[in-house]
């Protein structure tokens, strides 16, 4: 009897710490994030940035050389947070880098003039850049056939200049068309 407890015991060490050692890597693509259902939501320079659910899709798109994801949201003043993954391969950790310039992140700052909205223009700020390095993650943490759920941050670069803005706690959770 004592040795069949002892076997147990043994069976039961050795199970669980297989099933430990075989986790899934870093690269599981994290936790969902605190977007509301057909949102996206970040940090922008300490602001809150909230899509608007009408205006936030997502598109995954198959080509013979991959599949690529488009997220995107518009808040209500217009403006607008673009994340691409190219090429895409599901759930997973996708860096923006120079040294994968199809994977990026983007956010466009309306500036309307009231007073004459013919003068109204707009900044764009662009992740990766010119000798960036590592200025972003896109996690996807979770896709069907129907939605997309993840996180991301990046600094971008203004395209017209050479300031940079931090989006921080970016997550998402939209419909996929």
């Amino acid at each position: 009897m004592r040795n069949f407890k002892q076997i147990t015991l043994l069976v039961m060490v050795g199970s669980l710490l297989t099933f430990t050692s075989c986790s899934k890597s870093d690269d599981d693509g994290g936790t969902a994030g605190a977007a509301g259902d057909g949102t996206i939501a970040a940090t922008i320079e300490g602001v809150a940035f909230t899509s608007l659910e009408i205006a936030t899709t997502a598109t995954l798109t198959s080509t013979p050389t991959g599949d690529w994801l488009r997220i995107q949201g518009n808040d209500s003043d217009g403006n607008t947070i673009v994340l691409t993954v190219n090429p895409f391969d599901g759930v997973g950790t996708y860096n923006v880098s120079d040294a994968s310039v199809f994977t990026t992140a983007i956010y466009t700052k309306i500036n309307v003039d009231i007073n004459n909205p013919t003068n109204s223009t707009s900044t764009n700020w662009v992740a990766p850049y010119e000798n960036s390095g590592v200025v972003g993650e896109i996690k996807i943490s979770e896709i069907t056939d129907t939605k997309v759920v993840g996180t991301f941050s990046f600094t971008g670069k203004n395209d017209k200049g050479s300031d940079t803005k931090e989006i921080t706690s970016g997550s998402f959770n939209t419909g996929i068309q």
